[in-house]
């Protein structure tokens, strides 16, 4: 009895070590990203399966992604079509191949058309001017000649989207250093290890033309390099033109275009000092703001029950504080412990976020008071401002606070040297932090204030028309009041945007932005000091501005 018993037991404890084999096994056919389960299997639909995880695989830490086991998948899956595989081309959305046996004895270098979109073709002298285009030199085949009179030669076209497979290490994706295109063009010739060739192959790579602070460079794809490869530049040349580049390399492998925005040494000084200087000067007049807020307050007791001034200072102090957290934050550097750098980043942070919340803020009121006009009442109007301008981005800094996002963080230039260094949101970690809370906070909040901007200049140039008889400069001087409606809104921001049309615009952002409180207290001193013709002849906006307003406290 107690025999049976025991094989009673064994049996069940079989059972139950099948069934969580089973189990772990049907858990990774659920994960492909993992790079196991499709491991070694080339047919259509593991290719499919695999090539969603380059969209996938898009955030850094992703415990579901083995990045070393999907680029590894694909420098195996480009053996295998010259070794194993009888397919002569391959076309789907993401991969376009051509296979092709080459006679070691060619007479003249061989030229493949590369364009994206369709599958690779061999081209004549002629012919081959294509604007994605490679060359192989005919002594690269020559070299191959004693040991075999045929070869096997795969080219692949593979699209690896923007996620983080075949980015590596190299590749900063937060500074949005990227793939040209996200394609990268793979030379196989199978288990043949071709390097150190003689005369390199030329890859060309079409572009349009790149503004002069953004680098390109020609790398490969190194799997010696770290625990899963990393793009590499040894043995590769860049000859960089203004609608391609070419790319001159001594060996076959995956080779891709990096594009790289960069800031030297020289620039980087450049702009903080514009920087510091225009900081220093806001934080000034923004000091003035308030002081004179204050003595206005005292003096002109009707200041007590308007929304317009708090509202007004309550951006002049968030950008005051972002000021000063700016200058705390450049001028220590990396300094300090990690709890400390961690700070200064998320102080760096909110007040960020604030001065964003108070612009829009700002535009909203405006909206109220220009556009809707009626049906305005808000009971504790500024007092629910106030939660949302200093509560909102409370919240979410301690939500990327709480995901460890903040930490050292440095720009570089094409030697991949520091030029500068400060407590950000750490690199590499926290790339989706970075766009969701700063990069997509402020293009909504943007867009917002620029509509309402943009209804507000409506409004005020339909009644200039309907005016015009009555006050020659009334234009004018409307296009006063949207420049000084444009400083509480934050437009100066928006030329973020273009910032990657080359250093002028980055100059010009810089000195702007950093100027924003000289140009709120010149608003408020218009506002608040009118001459008594300017009271009598003011604008409607700049009127109402000065004596509406929205709640009662």
């Amino acid at each position: 009895m107690v025999t049976r018993g025991a094989l009673g037991v064994l049996l069940l404890l079989h059972l139950a070590s099948d069934q969580k084999n089973s189990a772990t096994m049907h858990e990774e056919s659920r994960q492909p990203c993992k790079g196991l389960i499709n491991a070694n299997r080339f047919d259509d639909f593991s290719l499919e399966d695999t090539a969603k995880c380059f969209s996938a695989c898009a955030q850094s830490g992703n415990e579901s992604c083995n990045l070393g086991n999907l680029q590894r998948y694909w420098l195996n899956y480009e053996i295998h079509l010259v070794e194993k595989s009888l397919t002569e081309t391959v076309n789907m959305s993401f991969l376009k191949a051509l296979v092709k046996n080459i006679n070691t004895n060619i007479s003249e270098d061989l030229h493949f058309s590369l364009t994206p979109s369709q599958v690779p073709k061999q081209v004549t002298e002629d012919e081959h001017r294509h604007p994605d285009r490679v060359r192989l030199p005919r002594s690269l085949f020559g070299s191959l000649q004693g040991s075999r009179p045929m070869v096997r030669l795969a080219i692949t076209i593979l699209n690896v989207g923007s996620g983080n497979v075949f980015k590596g290490p190299r590749l900063s994706l937060e500074d949005d250093s990227s793939v040209l295109n996200n394609h990268v063009v793979g030379l196989s010739l199978g288990h043949i290890n071709v390097t150190g060739l003689a005369e390199p192959l030329e890859i060309t790579f079409s572009h349009q033309h790149q503004p002069p602070n953004v680098t390109l460079s020609c790398v490969f794809w190194d799997v010696t390099k770290g625990s899963s490869g990393d793009w590499a530049s040894r043995g590769c040349s860049t000859d960089v033109g203004v609608n391609g580049t070419i790319c001159r390399c001594d060996h076959l492998t995956f080779f891709a275009l990096l594009l790289r925005p960069i800031l030297d040494q020289v620039t980087v000084k450049a702009l903080t000092r514009i920087s510091q200087a225009g900081c220093g000067t806001s934080m000034i007049f923004l000091a003035f703001t308030v002081v004179l807020y204050a003595f206005l307050r005292f003096s002109q007791q009707r200041l007590n029950s308007e929304d317009v001034p708090k509202i007004h200072v309550a951006l002049s102090v968030s950008l005051f504080l972002l000021n000063l957290a700016f200058f705390i934050n450049v001028g220590h550097g990396l300094k300090g412990s990690d709890a400390a750098c961690w700070a200064r980043g998320a102080v760096f942070h909110y007040f960020l976020l604030c001065a964003f919340t108070w612009m829009s803020l700002e535009a909203f009121h405006l909206y109220l008071l220009v556009i809707k006009v009626f049906n305005t009442y808000f009971g504790h109007y500024f007092l629910k401002l106030s939660l949302v301008g200093w509560g909102l981005p409370a919240l979410i800094v301690i939500g990327a606070g709480s995901a460890n996002s903040y930490g050292p963080y440095a720009i570089r230039d094409e030697k991949n040297t520091a030029t500068l260094e400060l407590c950000w949101f750490c690199e590499k970690t926290a790339i989706s932090a970075l766009y969701v809370t700063v990069h997509g906070y402020f293009l909504i909040t943007f867009l917002f204030s620029a509509v309402v901007l943009g209804l507000v200049a409506l409004k005020i140039f339909t009644l200039s028309s309907a005016t015009a008889g009555k006050e020659k400069r009334q234009h004018w001087k409307g296009v006063l009041t949207l420049l000084g409606l444009s400083s509480l809104v934050g437009v100066t921001w928006g030329l973020a945007i273009l910032t990657p049309l080359g250093l002028s615009t980055t100059y010009v952002f810089a000195l702007f932005t950093s100027l924003q409180g000289v140009f709120i207290f010149c608003w408020f001193v218009v506002l608040y000091f009118p001459s008594r013709s300017t009271v009598t002849s003011s604008s409607g906006t700049a009127r109402a501005d000065q004596v509406l307003t929205v709640s009662h406290e």
